[in-house]
């Protein structure tokens, strides 16, 4: 008796859905895609408890008759494509006929539609896959379908679902995506019967100001080159916009939303400089592109393709993008003050205070005797006589103020000469003499590390992850120690959060009190700043809340961590000093006296290095010394 049978087509649907249907915002997007192959010009979004509870999509597309509405729910069924050729002709977002068939057979599923030359409309009903109710219906022109309970019957795929606020970012990220790529289009959305958004005008710059802000569309840099290979067109973001999730870039190939390495590797290639650490540029790229050229049945969530030859293509759009980008002004502009009643802090004022590091009640310094060397000076270099290390370092000394004090460079205090340096907590014995028994100099490198000389040969410090370290070690220490941290605002901030973020914000509201956040709700979903903890930097306070509540979204989705760990992390990495930024010296040494307090100065929360040494040793053989 054969062992090996043929699995029936509902358990088929069901593996298949595994694949096509991986959570609510799939759903979302195959029908999508389905309205805009029917021709629709009107699309209503509506969901519920994330889409868990409810999906419905309405269009006034073509409609179906009754043959290819029962069709449609069949698998391998669609009237996108006829055979394996027209793949290199494709027109249409869809073409698997894969996608109601899985959907349908993991939910509650029921369509209704009708065509122009129909009076009545037809309602079809499906439950786990099998028809259970056909009726005629009065409707609109075009096709509705609504997903109810999905994955109902799935209870291991269901429970893998992450939380609302996870899921419901999916799916507006994926309605958002659409709405910017199809901008002839009307768009209307629901969540939980609120309405989120209504765009009318077909303006792609307006839908990014809905977006994004009011202001956003002015920072957008346009872009536009075409020949017989490839066209692109689209916007890029100024740097100044520049943003740490991948998300707010989108590729359009021929209008499908894609995800492309290559792509995004380009335009990282084509910023360079511009950019700071661990950030990517805002991108709204269309691509054009004969269909032949690109595979896109790669996956069945269609979102990967494949070009049949990538260098070419990348030969063509990095320049594109490098020359658009080399043509930009990014100097900023002078804006005169709106009022002279009320000054803000100066730069060096607000920049220091946000690097400084207030004591705590029970807090133990690491460093012991050598951060005390570090604050008292340098000690006498072992087995060095005292008379040859005065000269060798005041020629030096010499040498150097010629270049240090220079015209181009506008002199620091305190910029008097080379002076030994700063101890390493690696080594008791690191320290270099310092004679004349000055304040430590510190260096800062390309506005991002610290350069610190000591005995054995230098030491570079990340200004980035330091502070980071000092922040999170901070935090950690206020949340559990309950220990004030508030300054109140002149003015009080408001901020408006999205449904999601909104519901971030109520989990850790708690925390962010003890963390010297002071908000009251204003409205449903608005909040207003009275009071931000002392490291914020003045006039940051909405876009650190936002962004905090960004990044610890994004790490409870990865990482398991702590809540109060999580909101620690998030808070360092968002308000701590980016590379990029120049620094006082008084600052530089303000940023390495609260690294030396800290428990684990050699590591960031994420687990980056902090401090990096380079022997003499290591330079000799650089040098071919040795």
């Amino acid at each position: 008796m054969a062992i090996i049978a043929r699995l029936p087509d509902r358990v088929a649907n069901k593996i298949s859905a595994g694949e096509v249907v991986q959570r609510p915002a799939s759903v979302v997007k195959e029908l999508i895609e389905n309205c805009i192959d029917a021709g629709a010009d009107k699309i209503t979004i509506a969901i519920k408890d994330a889409g868990k509870e409810l999906i419905r999509i309405v269009d006034n597309g073509a409609g179906m008759l009754r043959e290819d509405a029962l069709l449609c729910v069949e698998r391998f069924a669609t009237s996108k494509i006829t055979g394996v050729e027209d793949l290199d002709t494709l027109q249409s977002l869809g073409f698997r006929g894969e996608a109601l068939a899985s959907i349908s057979s993991v939910s509650h599923f029921e369509l209704k539609t009708r065509t122009a030359a129909q009076t009545l409309g037809l309602r079809l009903r499906y439950e786990g896959g099998v028809l259970v109710e056909e009726s005629g219906v009065q409707g609109e022109l075009g096709t509705t379908i609504s997903v109810r309970n999905l994955f109902y019957n799935v209870p291991a795929r269901r429970k893998f679902l992450k939380s609302n606020a996870t899921e419901y970012q999916h799916i507006f990220e994926i309605v958002k995506s659409f709405a910017l790529a199809y901008p002839d289009i009307e768009w209307r959305m629901y969540s939980d019967d609120e309405e989120l958004f209504h765009l009318k005008q077909p303006d792609i710059l307006e839908r990014l100001n809905v977006f994004y802000g009011s202001d956003f569309a002015a920072g957008m840099i346009e872009l536009s080159e075409e020949n017989d290979y490839l066209s692109i067109r689209g916007f890029l973001g100024k740097p100044v916009m520049q943003k740490r999730r991948k998300l707010e870039q989108y590729f359009f190939i021929n209008r499908r939303l894609v995800q492309n390495r290559m792509l995004s590797q380009a335009v990282q290639q084509a910023y360079g400089d511009l950019l700071v650490e661990r950030q990517t540029p805002f991108v709204l790229l269309f691509l054009g592109i004969d269909p032949s050229r690109v595979d896109v049945n790669v996956h069945p969530s269609k979102l990967e393709i494949r070009f049949d030859d990538e260098r070419s293509v990348r030969n063509m759009f990095y320049p594109v993008v490098k020359r658009t980008i080399q043509l930009q002004d990014f100097s900023p502009d002078i804006a005169a003050p709106e009022s002279v009643e009320f000054h803000s802090p100066s730069s060096q004022e607000s920049s220091f205070r946000k690097l400084s590091f207030q004591d705590m009640p029970n807090r133990s310094l690491s460093t012991g005797d050598l951060y005390a060397h570090y604050k008292a000076g340098a000690f006498q270099e072992p087995d060095t006589p005292r008379g040859s290390a005065l000269k060798q370092d005041d020629m030096f000394t010499n040498q150097f103020e010629k270049g240090y004090n220079s015209p181009e460079r506008e002199p620091r205090e305190g910029d008097d000469g080379l002076s030994s340096l700063l101890l390493s907590r690696l080594n008791e014995d690191e320290a270099v003499p310092n004679p004349k028994g000055a304040e430590p100099k510190i260096w800062q490198l390309h506005n991002k590390y610290l350069i610190c000389q000591i005995r054995t040969g230098l030491m570079i410090i990340d200004q980035h992850v330091a502070h980071e370290r000092v922040l999170y070690e901070r935090a950690v220490d206020v949340m559990h120690q309950n220990v004030p941290n508030s300054q109140q605002l002149l003015f009080p901030q408001k901020v408006e959060f999205r449904p999601w973020e909104y519901e971030v914000f109520e989990e850790i509201r708690e925390d962010l009190d003890r963390l010297g956040f002071n908000l009251r709700k204003f409205g449903k979903q608005t909040v207003m700043i009275e009071g931000v903890p002392q490291d914020v930097k003045p006039g940051t306070e909405v876009t650190i809340l936002q962004d905090m509540i960004a990044e610890y979204q994004d790490n409870a989705s990865r990482l398991k961590l702590d809540r109060r760990d999580n909101l620690a992390k998030s808070y360092s990495c968002r308000n701590a000093i980016m590379a990029g930024q120049k620094l006082s010296l008084e600052e530089m040494r303000t940023l390495i006296d609260n690294l030396f307090a800290t428990r684990e100065p050699y590591s960031c929360p994420h687990g980056r290095p902090v401090i990096i040494k380079l022997s003499l040793d290591q330079l000799d053989r650089m040098f071919g010394r040795k």
